[in-house]
């Protein structure tokens, strides 16, 4: 299992952003696949992910309505769709997958086991 981060950066408080993620080595129609992302002093934590069926999503509370989700199976790629961010979205964001882990609203998003490099994200004026 690989999977591979872009699209972090640097952003104003109301940007957007697209952060993807390339994933290699395994069918990504049969893994739960997310984001999580860590900001300096405060542990990981789940941002939003997909369950392996594709049928269910969850967000953190903080970014629903805001973020959203996506995977094209054909491409192997997974995105977070970040819109009017915001200052305490600056963070590491680590895409996982993980063909067991539990995923999808009413649920939340554990046993993922394995995680990207991470890709930075800036909030600044």
């Amino acid at each position: 299992v690989q999977l591979v981060e872009s699209g972090g950066g640097l952003v104003q408080p109301g940007g957007s952003l697209t952060l993807s993620c390339a994933t290699s080595g395994f069918p990504l129609d049969k893994f739960a696949v997310g984001w999580f992302r860590q900001a300096p002093g405060k542990e990981r934590e789940a941002v939003s992910c997909i369950s392996s069926a594709g049928g269910s999503t969850y967000y953190l509370d903080s970014v629903k309505g805001r973020f959203t989700i996506s995977r094209v199976i054909a491409e192997n790629m997974v995105y977070l769709q970040m819109n009017n961010i915001k200052s305490e979205d600056a963070a590491v964001y680590y895409c996982a997958a993980d063909r067991f882990a539990i995923a999808g609203a009413g649920y939340g998003c554990y046993h993922f086991e394995t995680f990207g490099q991470g890709t930075l994200v800036t909030v600044s004026s």
